[in-house]
């Protein structure tokens, strides 16, 4: 019996959203490449980078931190529940040779579906998560949008590129550390929890709201 259980129940959902959160906003350090002579700054050629503009700034690593909580809240919620379905379906077989078979078939199809609600909500909260990141850094990136129109026009730049298309470029025509300046005197944080969709997944489970 437990074994039966113990094959639904074993998803390990909460420990895949643990990895979503910063991928965005703390992307990976590069290795370090060879030391570079470059040509000349050009004139009115401007780079930038928003990856490391959004993970670098005051509001990109406060969203950084939320998700990170919200990751651990949704953790602990599945892990509680998960801990629940375990220890009931301990019980249940160790009462298997003491109840009659039909009443052990009824329970034990009974905590199966308790099973499968578990596995529905951790995929649920999977894609809340998932949301929640993806609104707060679209939140971020518009807020980037005027500190780089600020920052390109006091430079006096007549071209933007995006450093995540250009192999190697003189850093003297990066302004990313001007922008994350500009946008840190902006907007240093944000508010936000986490998104509910529980009315938009077809066949899930009433679940109750998580307490917060």
């Amino acid at each position: 019996m437990s074994k039966f259980l113990f094959a639904a129940a074993s998803s390990v959902v909460a420990l895949a959203i643990a990895t979503s959160a910063s991928a965005q906003t703390a992307p990976a350090a590069a290795p370090a490449a060879p030391a570079v002579t470059h040509g000349p700054a050009l004139a009115g050629v401007c780079i930038f980078s928003s990856p490391r503009a959004v993970g670098s700034s005051q509001v990109g690593k406060a969203v950084d931190a939320r998700l990170k909580t919200i990751i651990q809240q949704v953790n602990a919620e599945l892990t509680g529940e998960r801990t629940a379905l375990d220890n009931e379906a301990k019980a249940l077989d160790a009462k298997k040779t003491t109840i009659a078979q039909d009443a052990l078939e009824q329970q034990a199809a009974t905590l199966q579906a308790k099973a499968n609600a578990w596995q529905r909500k951790g995929q649920l909260r999977q894609k809340e998560v998932e949301a929640t990141e993806q609104k707060a850094l679209s939140r971020v990136y518009s807020e980037l949008n005027t500190p780089i129109q600020q920052v390109y026009q006091a430079q006096k730049c007549s071209i933007l590129l995006d450093r995540e298309s250009v192999m190697l470029a003189n850093p003297a025509m990066d302004i990313t550390d001007a922008v994350v300046a500009a946008l840190d005197a902006r907007i240093k944080t944000l508010t936000f929890d986490r998104e509910r969709l529980d009315q938009q997944v077809p066949g899930a489970a009433p679940l109750q709201p998580t307490n917060r």
